[in-house]
């Protein structure tokens, strides 16, 4: 009867060990699975791009990139805006600067990012044309601090008009224009330096 019995308890003890062990080799697994996962999950977070600026991300620092920077900064980038002091859309134009490409219809420019898209670029193409000397005398050249680069000029005169950018540069930065919002031909030339605008051509004759 002891020999039947002892079989039995030992039996039964192993087949308790064998279970425990089981139980032990699942939940390592389980955990080797779970940080293999938040590995995983780690590795593919680090591998998406930070956003540079106005929370936006470009591998070049182009014209389509100086576009959108700008045009965040002006209105985040929306083209059915009008702001408290009248201006319109993604790139808040005042109306006389429309009536020079011959818009006139603000409703229809508010509904038309096309037309908004072609308006900027023009208006790029004017303003260059309009400062192609001072861009030509002043870019290298350190004003107030700020390192003048062709972007930034262009970035101003969308600000403040070519003419208050001329009396900048031409001032050596003693004659400034800030907005009434307090942005600044100088915080202008700042933020949007460095940007590779060299397809936009000077014209005077710039439609949209």
């Amino acid at each position: 009867m002891c020999n039947a019995k002892c079989k039995y308890i030992f039996i039964k003890n192993k087949i308790l060990l064998f279970s425990l062990i089981i139980l032990f080799i699942n939940a390592i697994s389980i955990v080797n699975i779970k940080d293999s996962e938040s590995e995983t999950v780690t590795t593919t977070n680090l591998s998406f791009p930070k956003t540079l600026g106005n929370d936006i991300f470009y591998l070049k620092r182009d014209f389509i990139a100086f576009k959108e920077a700008v045009a965040f900064k002006e209105s985040q980038g929306k083209y059915e805006v009008v702001n408290t002091l009248g201006y319109l859309g993604k790139y808040q134009f005042g109306r006389t600067t429309l009536h020079r490409f011959n818009i006139y219809n603000t409703q229809e420019f508010l509904r038309d990012p096309v037309l908004q898209e072609k308006a900027f670029v023009a208006l790029c193409k004017v303003n260059k044309w309009i400062l192609r000397k001072d861009i030509k005398r002043s870019v290298g050249k350190t004003i107030n601090g700020i390192k003048v680069t062709e972007s930034g000029i262009l970035a101003a005169a969308h600000l403040s008009g070519a003419g208050n950018v001329k009396k900048f540069l031409r001032s050596n930065g003693s004659q400034s224009f800030s907005d009434a919002y307090g942005s600044s031909i100088k915080s202008y030339m700042k933020k949007f330096g460095n940007y590779n605008v060299s397809n936009i051509l000077a014209d005077q004759k710039a439609k949209v």
